[in-house]
């Protein structure tokens, strides 16, 4: 019995409008983060301990700046990330290209 051939496709880990305004979503998230106390008291807390490793966390919310500061605890906390926004008109782009940009597949 033959095998079809595989072919291997370049993985996305991303679909971004524009990656281009990451920068700026940067600077949108450490301003958000200094607005957002609980989320950061637990990075603080509990960073090192890393109580969320080797969870695999997948989130479909509003990709904006303050779900990215989330997104961003849940990673800092040891999980393994993936989002999606759960609606296209309210995507934040500066805050999707951010997160891109860092890594976490959004």
């Amino acid at each position: 019995m033959a095998t079809a051939p595989t072919t291997t496709a370049p993985t996305q880990e991303h679909v971004i409008r524009d990656i281009t305004l990451a920068r700026f979503g940067r600077d949108e998230i450490r301003i958000a983060e200094t607005e957002m106390p609980g989320l950061m008291a637990l990075r603080e807390e509990y960073g090192a301990a890393q109580p969320l490793k080797g969870a695999r966390i997948t989130g479909s919310l509003h990709m904006t700046i303050q779900t990215a500061v989330l997104i961003e605890t849940l990673v800092a906390l040891g999980a393994e990330v993936r989002w999606a926004t759960c609606n296209i008109y309210s995507t934040q782009d500066h805050a999707a290209a951010a997160i891109a940009e860092s890594g976490i597949p959004v």
